[in-house]
């Protein structure tokens, strides 16, 4: 609240606020205030230089929606938080030290179950075309579920985290290569190594909004092991990189 009372100019009925000043004046987190902007709860808009700013009006409208509803806006929007855009407690797969931030950033962008764009289906293509592997995805992982917002080869829309092989593959910036997945300890019992689609060959490279969030990969599969060679791993990664353009032209939202 302290940060308002000094950035209020004295001529303006109405100030603009930052999310962290949203934050006060709700008693939330910051980064439950950004993600009550992202999502229109808090109406706001973006600067030229990427931040949000609101009205008091907006904050003190949500801020009356809030105490005289507990079935309204923000319990609904606490419920989605507390489920898969929220860090896992009890998981059974490696986390990315920013896993908390990779999440918001992820919520913000709306990718999850979103409507199927041509896209991302053109560069799942030209990866399977790349590699010459059978299956190429564009995979998201909240903290349940890994969702193809576009998969070529492969038939289920979906997986739980605990089988995904991108936990890995988001660790860092280099991606993942299992070239015989029977052969690899961390995968050798994984149900889509077991059974269907019968995983044996896995490269991935993360895919990541404007700030760099890892929000999931671009990863092509075999059910054959298999090797890359160094010029088809470099165009994985460019094709990557293409992903991550068209995640940050369209989906980020800071």
């Amino acid at each position: 609240m302290a940060s308002y009372v000094r950035a209020r100019p004295s001529l303006d009925d109405d100030p603009i606020c930052t999310t962290r000043d949203a934050s006060h004046i709700l008693g939330v987190s910051v980064s439950t205030a950004q993600t009550w902007m992202e999502r229109g709860e808090l109406s706001s808009w973006k600067t030229p230089g990427g931040h949000r700013r609101c009205r008091l009006s907006s904050i003190t409208r949500l801020q009356n929606i809030v105490e005289s509803s507990k079935d309204g806006a923000h319990s609904q929007q606490a419920t989605e938080l507390a489920g898969e855009f929220r860090v896992a407690i009890n998981r059974d797969y490696p986390l990315p030290v920013n896993e908390e931030k990779r999440l918001l950033a992820l919520a913000g962008s709306r990718l999850m179950d979103s409507a199927h764009e041509h896209a991302y289906d053109r560069i799942t293509w030209l990866a399977t075309q790349l590699t010459n592997c059978p299956m190429a995805l564009v995979s998201l992982l909240s903290s349940e579920r890994q969702w193809f917002k576009s998969r070529v080869g492969v038939n289920a829309v979906e997986t739980p985290r605990a089988h995904a092989f991108c936990n890995y593959a988001i660790l860092s910036d280099e991606g993942l290569l299992v070239e015989d997945a029977r052969a690899d300890q961390r995968f050798s019992n994984n149900p889509l190594v077991l059974g269907e689609p019968n995983i044996r060959f896995y490269a991935g490279v993360p895919v990541t909004n404007a700030d760099g969030s890892r929000l999931g990969t671009l990863c092509v599969l075999d059910s054959h092991p298999r090797i890359l060679s160094v010029e088809q791993l470099r165009g994985l990664r460019e094709l990557a990189d293409i992903v991550s353009g068209e995640i940050g032209r369209i989906h980020t939202i800071a």
